[in-house]
């Protein structure tokens, strides 16, 4: 195989006195990239100051020739080629860099050209023609893009829902240019989604009630009546549809186990016999691969040291195409993100622990692999640090999994190091990739350790579970158990470290000094809930099913004060520094007032960071300039690595 590639790419400073965080922080031209049926244009996301819309670009040119885009905070949530001339696009909202984004129910088409822009279906009007005197309007429904038909260019299906915290769901099939549109499915279970076979025949739903257990119902063919096929709360597992073969005769699911991670099945329709695919020792799979061109799994990528493939059939096109395409791009992880719809052309993500990423337009009849852009080219890959998995057991003897980033220089003694929980913190985990935000640690002199506690998902329903109700428990345990690891090994200096942590992070990081004075010698809370009472009422009063989902993963009520931070501010000896936004719905900026309010009625040293116009997570590259300038300055005072360059204007 050929590959053609140019560079573009500026050094960048590796570790001096002081650190720039600007170029971590600036935004690509472009995120995700997808190309047209027939191969004549490019669709991409393009990040703004404080929005990301869709470009179409025509491949020959490079001509943009159609936009879309919402308002401030609105986000691109999902795209589709229809045909070779039209394309849907699904809009949400997101308030900060660590929300989710929210769907808003808007689902529009255009042309390639720009022309033809229509709303099929929103909020708005749920009419199909704007001049009908018989249309209804209705604000209180939305509709979110399923699918696309294959094998017809002139519709799609969207799964339409009223604005409702424990919504039933429905399917429907909607005309591309008419925005005329028909049920074809009603959910058997709320807050459902739903899985087409190639023909556009909607067989699965999944989804839960307020009890938070998964059901899944199954039917051969449209008119047939839903059958509950596996019910989490009799089963004790979660079962999940990830696609159909081309005939519709085998479907393909994600299975959960007692014990272990998950596995991928294949379920004959017929007969109902299914025989497992595949299955790693330790890690769930981790997205599904699809044949180019099609919607027909053909296998499953898995995260641990890095993104690995894995096929049904190594033997198979599409896992030789993969693996000449991985002796390619040695030490590089290889996605195929979309191909033409006779799969000559396909777009490939190639990106590392080091490298941001690149994209590549791969000729199959060729196999040559021309380079598209790179993504943040101004930063030297060689110039990045590695990030390597790292495993030890926690003190009760169950694996913990994490990775260590390392500063380029300076490695041959401890380092001060930043430990970096996640968010969620039931399901999300840390994985293999490039990091910006880490990178600018290691950048400034830090190493970094990103520790997936239990609870974490990629783990197995076993170690997803035994997150239940260790708030500041045994999960906060595993970071203080990771920590010693790191000392043990001689990777820390024990007088060096710091907890800095966002959403749930944030309440680790302030847990974690609190259950270990003596251990960390600052914590930073960026958007962290710090009062559980507080939470818990607020989700209370959201849905049933948050009420539900607080008792049986946080606690009880009458538990929560004790492992809460606010409570706990006598205990805490070391300097703190508290980040929120005014307009954070998630982690209300209440949460951080009031645990600097304790703090300062305890003696204890507090900075805090206040944005009105920030939700949660700062959006802007002003206020995240503004926030890493500041972080980077904290750390610096108390952990000694590189300033940031510039004033750092601390506010104490």
């Amino acid at each position: 195989m050929k590959v053609m590639v140019w560079l573009a790419l500026l050094p960048l400073p590796v570790l001096a006195a002081t650190l720039d965080p600007a170029p971590y922080l600036r935004k690509d031209p472009y995120e995700s990239i997808e190309i047209s049926p027939t191969g004549e244009y490019f669709a991409a996301t393009v990040p703004l100051a404080d929005r990301t819309i869709l470009v179409i670009q025509r491949r020959s040119d490079h001509r943009v020739t159609a936009k879309v885009g919402g308002l401030a905070h609105s986000e691109v949530a999902a795209y589709r080629w229809v045909n070779n001339d039209r394309l849907v696009v699904g809009m949400a909202e997101k308030s900060g860099v660590l929300d989710s984004p929210q769907l808003t129910g808007d689902v529009y088409a255009i042309n390639a050209d720009g022309s033809g822009k229509k709303l099929l279906i929103g909020p708005d009007r749920i009419s199909s023609d704007p001049d009908d005197d018989t249309a209804v309007f209705e604000e209180e429904r939305g509709a979110y893009l399923d699918d696309r038909l294959l094998d017809d260019e002139g519709h799609v299906l969207v799964a339409v829902q009223p604005f409702d915290a424990n919504p039933l769901t429905h399917v429907e099939r909607v005309d591309v240019y008419s925005g005329v549109h028909k049920m074809v499915a009603s959910a058997p279970v709320r807050n459902a989604k739903f899985t087409a076979d190639a023909s556009g025949v909607v067989r699965f739903a999944e989804g839960s009630g307020n009890d938070n257990s998964q059901k899944l119902y199954y039917r051969k063919r449209a008119e047939d009546s839903w059958r509950l096929m596996n019910d989490e709360a009799g089963s004790g597992h979660r079962e999940v549809p990830v696609g159909f073969s081309d005939d519709g005769q085998t479907a393909y699911l994600q299975i959960e186990h007692a014990q272990g991670p998950d596995s991928i099945e294949a379920m004959d329709t017929n007969s109902g016999q299914r025989h497992e695919l595949l299955r790693d020792p330790v890690v769930n799979p981790f997205g599904i691969i699809y044949q180019g061109g099609r919607k027909t799994p053909v296998g499953a990528y898995f995260m641990s040291d890095r993104l690995h493939a894995r096929f049904f059939d190594e033997a198979s096109p599409s896992a030789k195409q993969y693996r000449r395409l991985e002796a390619a791009f040695p030490g590089d992880a290889v996605e195929i993100t979309s191909c033409t719809a006779d799969a000559r052309l396909c777009l490939v993500h190639v990106f590392s622990d080091r490298n941001p990423g690149d994209f590549y337009l791969f000729d199959a009849a060729t196999q040559h692999a021309d380079l598209l852009l790179h993504q943040r080219e101004w930063l030297l890959p060689e110039s990045m640090a590695a990030t390597r998995e790292r495993t030890f057991p926690a003190r009760d003897g169950l694996i913990l999994h994490a990775y260590l980033t390392l500063p380029v220089t300076g490695r041959d003694a401890p380092q001060p190091m930043v430990v970096l929980p996640h968010g969620g913190p039931i399901g999300p985990f840390d994985s293999w990739g490039f990091d910006a935000e880490v990178q600018m640690l290691a950048a400034a002199g830090y190493a970094v350790l990103q520790v997936n506690y239990r609870g974490s998902g990629n783990y197995g329903r076993d170690f997803l579970h035994a997150g239940e109700r260790q708030w500041g428990g045994r999960m906060q345990d595993d970071l203080t158990d990771a920590t010693r690891w790191a000392i043990a090994q001689k990777i820390a200096d024990p007088e060096r470290i710091c907890l800095y942590g966002g959403s749930y992070g944030g309440y680790a990081a302030l847990m974690g000094v609190a259950k270990e004075p003596s251990m960390y010698r600052c914590a930073v809370g960026y958007a962290g809930v710090y009062d559980l009472a507080a939470m818990a009422r607020d989700d209370a009063r959201m849905a049933r099913w948050a009420r539900t989902w607080n008792s049986d993963w946080v606690g009880p009520p009458s538990t929560l004060a004790a492992i809460s931070p606010v409570h706990m501010a006598d205990r805490i000896k070391v300097p703190v520094l508290l980040v929120a936004g005014g307009r954070d719905d998630r982690a209300p900026i209440a949460h951080s007032k009031a645990m600097e309010k304790a703090l300062r009625a305890a003696g204890a040293s507090v900075e805090t960071l206040y944005v009105d116009s920030e939700g949660h997570g700062f959006y802007t590259t002003e206020h995240q300039l503004q926030f890493y300038t500041r972080l980077l300055d904290f750390l610096e005072r108390n952990l000694g690595g590189s300033a940031p360059k510039g004033d750092a204007a601390a506010t104490k």
